[in-house]
């Protein structure tokens, strides 16, 4: 995180009450909501992009459509004014959206992703985040997921499936940090801009 010409935006995706749903089952990760938050107010406070992802589900029953109680943006995720949001249909937030258009055109080169769930949405995204050459980061404690059976109808525990998606990720289309490491790291990512700054507005020697 030492490049002065890019910017670096969070994404935060599909936090949504359609997840607090009894029907996904058991949950690793309650503290999700938190990190979220608190990186959230992170990138707030440095003045950094904030940019949200909302699941519409096509699915006249689906727990994300349009005018259900699950569409909701949870209380710790809620867009501010001037913080693009952006609605998906799919897994991918770059699917249906101009989400990679609009980054390039800001001069965003850096993602940090968070949200729900690990191994799909977020998966998905930085998936191709990465493919389309995003420098891609996934916030292991700012996302979480849900029980989950294997092919042979065996369930495997919410923490495996989390565990199983991030090693997936790791070194291939992202790198899986945590909130305080990223959180220290946009801290410096903010001195670093300032310098460039003042380098920039410094008068030419002769």
């Amino acid at each position: 995180m030492d490049n002065c010409s890019q910017s670096f935006a969070l994404l935060v995706v599909d936090m949504q009450l359609g997840f607090d749903a009894p029907t996904w089952g058991p949950r690793n990760n309650p503290d999700a909501e938190a990190k979220v938050a608190a990186l959230i107010a992170a990138w707030r406070e440095a003045g950094a992009p904030v940019i949200h992802v909302h699941h519409d589900s096509p699915d006249p029953s689906g727990h994300f459509r349009r005018g259900a109680p699950g569409h909701a943006v949870k209380a710790e995720a809620r867009p501010e004014s001037g913080e693009r949001i952006y609605r998906k249909a799919v897994n991918s937030a770059f699917i249906g959206t101009s989400l990679e258009t609009d980054l390039r055109r800001a001069g965003i080169g850096r993602l940090a992703i968070v949200g729900l769930t690990t191994n799909h949405c977020i998966s998905t995204t930085a998936r191709m985040a990465g493919n389309l050459g995003f420098e891609t980061f996934v916030v292991a404690d700012a996302t979480a997921t849900f029980d989950r059976a294997d092919l042979d109808g065996m369930i495997r525990p919410a923490a495996e499936v989390h565990e199983g998606a991030l090693s997936d990720l790791q070194d291939e289309f992202a790198r899986i940090v945590d909130t305080k490491w990223l959180i220290a790291g946009l801290s410096n990512q903010a001195e670093k801009a300032v310098t460039c700054r003042e380098a920039d507005d410094a008068p030419a020697s002769d």
